[in-house]
């Protein structure tokens, strides 16, 4: 088909007008997205949370950026493997290039807004809502900012970039864990998740409301074979599958993805000029768990850089924690020695090599509904979620 359609393009006009979801994707132009504005948490934060809370210690970065670069891996993210410059976080003053966009995930972050503060639960106080208040008076003075010229235009998206722009969004873990640390029960968890995706499509709403076209929408991951959750919530054994995951903790968050595709599919059908695409990374990264000696991992249920425990996760002593001893400090969380060979980071965090394995997986659409590669995403033709 690739070849009819560029050899014959009056052929590939009568198919694209017979057909509106079969359509090849050869038959269109990539999207060439010019921008990313980013919403999430820890699995896309770039810098948000160290800019306002202090910089994730060494040896976060390592193996990419060789120091730390805003990121709680040990290298690149997801977000970072979408083909522009690596995404500058909003909060962030120092050395930030917002021209192709701006990132304003913070790690801790959580869709709904936290009753308590950092120091009490991890959660940053930086949920879903304010992140889109720093989006719309990013939005709003951009244009009066770029018309003055000299740095500003060399450092903010243009105008158009925004209708233009892959709006992309990962959020909602820690909505789930939040509960846990509340000990809730998993029954009690789940009755709250449609108030968390009523809120999540509120906002997805006013960006397309000021001009977002093109939304890009994780779901979780299967928070129960997280090293963090593993050690602080245990279960019984009869609750532990037989690749030593929480079944429960996995079940909630399968019960959170059902539900986010249902709101994904409703906002297509309430938003005529949007293309949604949902991506169902909670099988990418159970296949990568699961499968991980295969795929050439090792210990996926083990952080690489952690201390202690069954889990090498001990809250206590996160990874590039310093203590004291003797009246000096050192760090006692240190990386491994091989972690292109490691799926988990810290306890919480993918590596940089399971987080590219990931992306190498979901770019081409094989993860998502609908079936359409990345660079085709802005395609509504072929975006039809029902």
């Amino acid at each position: 088909m690739e070849s009819l359609c560029l050899k014959h393009t009056a052929l590939c006009g009568v198919l694209l007008s017979l057909t509106l979801f079969t359509a090849p994707a050869n038959c269109l132009e990539s999207c060439q997205f010019p921008a990313i504005f980013n919403f999430g948490d820890s699995n896309s934060d770039t810098g948000g949370l160290s800019a306002a809370f202090g910089q994730a210690p060494p040896p976060n970065g390592n193996t990419f950026f060789h120091a730390p670069a805003g990121r709680y891996s040990d290298g690149r993210l997801v977000i970072d493997f979408i083909g522009l410059p690596h995404l500058s976080a909003y909060l962030d003053s120092l050395g930030s290039n917002f021209s192709h966009g701006a990132n304003f995930a913070t790690a801790g972050s959580t869709v709904r807004p936290p009753n308590s503060t950092i120091s009490q639960s991890g959660a940053s106080p930086i949920s879903l809502d304010v992140q889109f208040v720093q989006f719309s008076d990013f939005h709003r003075r951009s244009p009066s900012l770029l018309k003055q010229g000299g740095i500003f235009a060399a450092l903010l998206p243009k105008e158009e970039f925004f209708s233009r722009a892959i709006y992309t969004f990962d959020i909602g873990q820690n909505d789930l864990t939040a509960g846990y640390k509340l000990n809730m029960t998993t029954d009690q968890v789940k009755a709250y998740v449609p108030d968390v995706l009523s809120q999540l499509s509120n906002v997805i709403r006013s960006a397309y409301a000021q001009g977002g076209r093109t939304f890009w929408i994780h779901n979780t991951g299967p928070v129960g074979c997280l090293p963090y959750v593993l050690d602080r919530f245990p279960v019984t054994a009869s609750q532990v599958d037989k690749y030593g995951c929480a079944t429960p903790y996995n079940e909630v968050a399968q019960y959170f993805n059902t539900k986010l595709k249902e709101t994904v599919i409703q906002l297509g059908k309430d938003l005529p000029l949007a293309a949604l695409t949902y991506v169902d990374t909670y099988s990418v990264k159970r296949n990568l768990i699961t499968q991980a000696k295969k795929l050439g991992f090792q210990d996926p249920l083990v952080a690489c850089c952690g201390h202690g425990g069954k889990y090498n996760y001990n809250k206590n002593y996160k990874c590039g924690v310093k203590v004291k001893v003797d009246g000096k400090e050192r760090v006692v969380s240190k990386s491994c020695k091989d972690p292109s060979v490691r799926i988990n980071w810290d306890g919480i965090h993918f590596s940089e090599a399971a987080n590219k394995w990931i992306f190498q997986q979901i770019a081409n659409g094989s993860f998502s509904t609908p079936q359409i590669p990345l660079k085709m995403a802005c395609r509504r033709q072929h975006n039809s979620l029902t």
